[in-house]
């Protein structure tokens, strides 16, 4: 086993960072807000600490969940960073959703002392977070992610090595532009039922079985239907995440108009006062319209 960092103690980085304690690594975790560590501390045992830099000292592997790009920036380059208590030969794995851009950085900064760098992005939501099934999607040095790998599946059912620097981020586009179109399509479609007067569980009884099925109408329909909307990733991440979407198809020249359609639907959602409801409730929007 292994002697373990984890920086971020959200919804994600809780319990991912409570299956590595379990699993017998050694875990020193950091949060921004003490108490959170303080409780995970008094819940999972290990260390904390009350600085990136400290939590880092010694550790084989620095696991990071934060928020966004300067979080990220922050909790690796900072005055108190984790780059900076890291000992030549260690590696950072980043479960953060962030921008391909900063990972290369992130990556050079931390290949300039001997440090490796994995971007590995998570998808599965809190519940996956919590049973241990997450899909991660990685992008790095190879041999650099066959040392993390057998750390990163005590809390996965599925991690993969894409291709260099960034790849892993960029996959997690992929991932948030799938959902973006199916979560509208689904919301149009119990919407569409509700109008039309069907029972909008029998429907989905039977549509799921077919070509409409997907892992968001097996787990998200219910509580659409019933007008609950806090069950998972919040609207204001969405947007983060689609906004980083749209500025790299910009870059490379992609073309996104169902993304972007459905980043101005979750706009309009946030005027709503939906910013912390999870993804589904787009289908309030159409509600709200009528």
């Amino acid at each position: 086993m292994s002697k373990v960092a984890f920086l971020g103690l959200g919804v994600m980085g809780y319990p991912m960072a409570g299956h590595l304690q379990a699993a017998g690594h050694e875990v020193t975790v950091y949060n921004r807000t003490a108490a959170k560590a303080e409780q995970w501390v008094s819940q999972h045992g290990g260390q904390m600490a009350t600085t990136p830099r400290d939590a880092a000292e010694g550790a084989e592997f620095v696991m990071a969940c934060v928020g966004n790009d300067d979080d990220l920036r922050m909790v690796c380059t900072g005055a108190d960073g984790a780059f900076k208590g890291m000992a030549e030969g260690s590696v950072f794995v980043d479960h953060t959703t962030v921008s391909a851009k900063v990972t290369r950085e992130l990556n050079v900064a931390a290949g300039a002392q001997g440090v490796s760098f994995v971007d590995a992005p998570i998808s599965g939501g809190q519940a996956g977070a919590e049973n241990g099934v997450l899909s991660i999607m990685c992008g790095g040095d190879q041999a650099a992610y066959d040392r993390a790998e057998p750390v990163m599946q005590v809390y996965s059912k599925i991690c993969r090595r894409i291709g260099d620097s960034g790849a892993g981020q960029m996959t997690k586009m992929c991932n948030q532009i799938a959902i973006a179109g199916l979560v509208q399509g689904l919301s149009e479609a119990l919407h569409f039922a509700e109008k039309a007067g069907l029972d909008g569980r029998a429907v989905v009884e039977v549509i799921s079985q077919g070509a409409a099925g997907s892992w968001q109408m097996s787990n998200r329909y219910e509580t659409m239907l019933d007008d609950h909307f806090d069950h998972g990733f919040a609207v204001d991440w969405m947007r983060k995440d689609l906004g980083i979407c749209l500025d790299t198809a910009d870059e490379t020249g992609a073309s996104l108009p169902v993304t972007a359609l459905v980043d101005q639907f979750y706009k309009d959602v946030q005027k709503m006062g939906g910013n912390r409801w999870d993804t589904s409730s787009l289908i309030k929007r159409l509600r709200a319209m009528g």
